[in-house]
């Protein structure tokens, strides 16, 4: 095992020698053989550990056991203690997303701060596995099938190569201690119910399929190389760009989302905006950080600069539109640890009663809707008046709407009881007015 290790790292150039390492160490299996492995190859790295307080008594046990790890080892300890269901709450994320993003970001802090290359985690093949089917269901393309990487950035995977089965029977022949955390045991999150519940009705298919499944993924990952080359060569030669603005012919789909997600265009939106092409001359969209229009042979792109059209219209995925205001936009399964966040700056919605493209306006007069906790409706002038909104307020109060002129969220203010998250609801749109 430790010579597939090394090989490994050599192959895919993780680790150049000399390079220091910050290794974030749960306290699991698959973290402390990579911490042995790390130990006999004599890699010069310090551990990382994070307390999400989600387990109680038992997160602290981690912590502990990673503490005493590092002490005997001689090994330099980094423990950060985060607020997790805050956080979560705050950012109306679930807390799987909550967890990756805070301990991602500190980690890297942590890196440039100690002046380390490199980030290790653990993840592993049965990992990578239960990430493809994610993102399988998630209507994801090439690039997210073909799952994580061995390197991104600073971040390095030194076991995506050993299954869990593998990393298991290491750890007990070699004597390693680890911590088991039991919530991998329930089917509570999508992973868990993919690796307690799809995978062993997965390897009852046929004998070894996992080990084609590993090797369908190693091809993925080799093919998608090849189409990002041959698409970057092919747009380098169909986009034209005068001035600041680029443009692109009517072409396929494929190539005009392919152009445009490298500026923050969604998925969504640019199901839209071919859609578009022959009947939406004119027709304006926007990500993040640029502006498409629809011409009647060609797309238009430009920076933003300053928006001050009325309207923008907004697909589904995580985006930030900056006007005026600053909202930014995510969808989320509703696990059952979900809960809604109450703060006037945060709307949640039902997603799957909403239809897109949403628009961003100013309101209109006769404009109707159902207020939150309501059984009818009202028109927007008069939900101004019992709010006491001033001239000023009203004319500077963005609305959130459908296409199909929906009110769904009186941004700030007041969500449309039609479009609340309910018990039966699966899938959360959450709307964040930002600072």
């Amino acid at each position: 095992m430790l010579d597939r290790f090394q090989a490994y790292i050599n192959r895919c150039d993780l680790l150049a020698e000399g390079e220091k390492v910050v290794l974030a160490l749960s306290g699991g299996s698959d973290s402390m053989v990579l911490a042995d492995f790390l130990l006999k190859s004599k890699v010069d790295f310090v551990v990382a550990h994070c307390n999400f307080h989600l387990r109680g008594e038992e997160s602290d046990g981690d912590e502990h056991f990673v503490r005493n790890f590092a002490e005997e080892n001689d090994i330099r300890c980094f423990v950060k203690h985060f607020e997790t269901e805050r956080y979560a709450a705050e950012q109306g994320v679930s807390i799987e997303m909550a967890a990756r993003d805070l301990r991602y970001a500190w980690f890297e802090e942590l890196r440039q701060h100690l002046g380390y290359d490199k980030i290790a985690v653990a993840h592993h093949a049965d990992d990578q596995a239960e990430t493809f089917f994610i993102n399988l269901l998630r209507g994801a393309g090439l690039n997210g099938l073909k799952g994580m990487r061995p390197q991104n950035g600073a971040i390095i995977r030194p076991l995506l190569w050993a299954s869990r089965e593998e990393i298991h029977q290491y750890a007990v022949e070699n004597q390693i201690l680890w911590r088991d955390d039991h919530t991998n045991a329930e089917s509570v999150y999508l992973r868990n119910k993919i690796r307690n519940q799809l995978m062993p009705v997965f390897d009852e298919l046929q004998p070894e399929a996992r080990q084609g499944l590993y090797k369908s993924l190693a091809h993925l990952s080799s093919e998608n190389e090849l189409y990002r080359e041959l698409v970057k060569e092919k747009l380098s030669h169909i986009v034209k760009k005068e001035g600041e603005i680029q443009t692109l012919p009517h072409t396929s789909f494929q190539l005009l989302f392919e152009w445009l997600r490298q500026y923050g265009f969604n998925t969504d939106q640019c199901h839209f905006i071919f859609e578009a092409l022959e009947t939406g001359v004119g027709n304006k969209y926007f990500s993040p950080t640029h502006q498409l229009v629809i011409g009647r042979n060609e797309l238009q792109l430009s920076e933003i600069k300053s928006v001050v059209d009325e309207e923008i219209q907004i697909g589904t995925g995580e985006e930030c539109i900056e006007k005026p205001i600053k909202l930014r936009f995510s969808r989320i399964e509703k696990t059952a640890d979900f809960v809604i966040n109450k703060s006037t700056n945060v709307a949640m919605l039902d997603a799957d009663k909403i239809r897109f493209p949403l628009i961003l306006r100013h309101w209109r007069h006769g404009d109707r809707f159902h207020p939150l906790g309501m059984k009818g409706s009202k028109l927007l002038s008069d939900f101004f008046v019992d709010q006491k909104f001033t001239e000023s307020q009203k004319e500077s109060v963005w609305i959130l709407t459908t296409s199909e002129s929906d009110i769904l969220w009186v941004v700030g203010h007041r969500i449309d009881d039609r479009f609340k998250v309910t018990n039966s609801a699966k899938n959360v749109f959450v709307c964040t007015l930002a600072d």
